[in-house]
């Protein structure tokens, strides 16, 4: 059974003269926030999923995928680029770890060298159509350093941030909270502090020219007064689609948008059936603020989070059908995955979960226990991939770079470090064992976790070096924080470091000690051994998260109008 497949794929990835199969077509699906959990071919026995599901029965399920970060914008970089976020800077040492503002300077270097860079060269239509969340602009409101043109997709149908509950009227707000403790607050220190300022003047005990004080007065003002301005219109700053290089709706529509994002894929591929592309169909859904279609509302067992994932599930249907109609599905590897795990902090405020099911992983979005970071992975290739196989060895989202530029013809980049792997060869049964014997788990640029795979054995060790502080006590997840932070009073340090067997306890309910596990010491120093040789493999990068890179700066913002207008337009058609 596995002498066909082998001369199938190494005749294709050396045949130049037939490039229909030396050079696959590739569609790549991701899904925002999709818990493992959620998806009938890992479990789920109460959403449904048939299209999804279909991909496991026809191709391979990838059942220990890992993503490379627990957090969308560090997850996507290493998707693109296949290396670890803090190798390009885009993995925080602040609280925020993933992008939140249109107008920041931080994004992807123009330096990375992506997927979709590779291929656009090796003759791919490349198109990205959903969510980038890997910044924009660098010193300007049109520069577009970072944006998708400039990262080798040749179309972009999308959002190029994220889309959160401020973008959708009625469904609350990310920023509420902080705005009610930190607006207050500053003011109050503010105001005390330049009141005290101008005591000390008047008595005599400080010499501070009035120039100066009535500078202090209109700067702090103003600076309060553009903050004030931002939050109350975040909406129309933030909330944008693009076509390219043009704003197209300003804030978008959710009337029928996932639909818009799944008509742009079918045409695209309908415009490159006979030639090879590269589709990225990256879903904003089922990240909040969720919505759906009316033809989706209210059809699932699970609310407007259920809605989300059966009209996702559709979505994909129509992306398959598309693939047939145009004879194109045995040219074309289809592999499916969501950037993280599951949101469990997302609650919505009449109490409805509005965050997927990990199942049976502890954890969630932002944590690496294993319900932040095990994600689906699904590969379909007729002819090339079996079908209904499953995959139980350690790979992760960083594999598709060097798996897709090899079946491209592209030569991996020389001058840096690869951490993802090809996958081929465990597709395809030539290999029976994943080539990541360490796998690196960041929480934002601090080493959280790492998992071994020895060679000679079955066993999956995990040690944290840290782990966050569940809040409330005894829950699975951070719910009065939003999200699981870093560092700080947030995390608790292990010395030793906390031990699993991931072979024997997925569920990380058991941490090993000395007395349950003989060689833990033992374990403990190769791992040790790994961290040490991992880290000298790290450079000093500029930190894509510095304060300055994250901040709001007007003269970035993007914007289809004037700000009298709040950034209004509605052109997408």
């Amino acid at each position: 059974m596995i002498l066909f497949p082998l001369m199938f794929y190494l005749w294709s990835t050396s045949n130049a003269e037939n490039e229909s199969i030396s050079k696959p077509n590739i569609v790549l699906i991701m899904v925002d926030d999709l818990g493992i959990g959620d998806l009938g071919c890992y479990g789920n026995t109460t959403l449904r999923t048939p299209n999804v599901d279909s991909l496991a029965k026809k191709g391979a399920t990838l059942t220990q995928h890992i993503a490379a970060a627990p957090l969308c914008t560090p997850s996507r970089a290493a998707f693109l680029t296949g290396r670890y976020p803090v190798r390009s800077g885009m993995a925080s040492l602040n609280r925020l770890g993933v992008f939140l503002f249109s107008a920041s300077s931080g994004g992807l270097p123009t330096e990375e060298i992506t997927f979709a860079k590779l291929m656009q060269q090796q003759g791919y239509s490349t198109a990205l159509i959903g969510k980038w969340h890997l910044g924009i602009n660098c010193n300007s409101s049109d520069d577009f350093c970072h944006h998708p043109l400039n990262h080798g997709f040749d179309y972009f149908y999308g959002i190029p941030v994220n889309n959160i509950r401020d973008c959708r009227p009625g469904h609350g707000s990310v920023f509420a909270s902080g705005i009610k403790m930190y607006i207050p607050t500053t003011l109050q220190i503010t105001g005390t502090a330049l009141i005290s300022l101008a005591v000390l003047h008047y008595i005599g005990l400080l010499r501070v020219s009035h120039r100066v004080l009535g500078y202090s007065f209109l700067m702090t003002a103003l600076l309060l007064g553009l903050l004030m301005y931002f939050f109350y219109n975040f909406r129309y700053l933030n909330c944008f689609l693009m076509r390219n290089h043009d704003i197209v709706q300003q804030p978008w529509s959710y009337e029928n948008l996932m639909q818009r994002f799944t008509e742009e894929a079918k045409r695209f591929i309908k415009r490159n059936s006979d030639a090879p592309f590269l589709l990225l169909l990256s879903y904003p859904q089922v990240h909040t603020a969720l919505y759906v279609s009316q033809d989706f509302k209210g059809k699932s067992k699970h609310g407007l989070y259920g809605d989300a994932v059966e009209e996702m599930d559709w979505s994909v249907g129509q992306i398959l059908h598309a693939l047939d109609q145009w004879h194109l599905s045995e040219r074309t590897l289809v592999y499916f995955t969501s950037d993280q795990g599951a949101h469990l902090e997302e609650i919505s405020s009449n109490g409805e979960v509005h965050g997927g099911y990990n199942g049976i992983y502890k954890g969630g979005k932002s944590t690496n226990w294993e319900g932040g970071i095990r994600v689906p992975g699904l590969v379909r290739w007729p002819g090339v991939v079996e079908p209904n196989i499953s995959i139980d060895e350690p790979t992760s989202n960083m594999d598709i770079f060097p798996t897709i530029v090899k079946l491209a013809g592209a030569p991996l980049p020389m001058d840096r470090i690869i951490d993802g792997h090809d996958l081929m060869p465990l597709l395809q049964g030539i290999a029976l064992q994943s080539k990541h014997e360490f796998l690196f788990h960041y929480c934002n640029a601090y080493l959280n976790a790492v998992r071994w795979h020895p060679g000679n054995s079955k066993s999956i060790w995990k040690a944290f070096f840290f782990t966050p502080n569940f809040s409330p006590k005894g829950s699975n997840g951070c719910y009065d924080s939003h999200v699981c932070f870093c560092h700080g009073n947030f995390i608790t340090h292990h010395d030793p470091p906390l031990l699993f067997d991931l072979s024997k306890d997925p569920e990380e309910k058991n941490s090993l000690t000395p007395e349950t596990e003989s060689h833990f010491y033992e374990i403990l120093q190769v791992i040790q051994q790994a961290v040490n040789n991992h880290t000298k493999s790290l450079t000093v990068v500029p930190n894509q998260f510095s304060l300055g890179n994250i901040l709001w700066k007007p003269w970035l913002q993007p914007c289809c109008s004037s700000f009298i207008q709040f950034c209004y337009c509605n052109n997408d058609s």
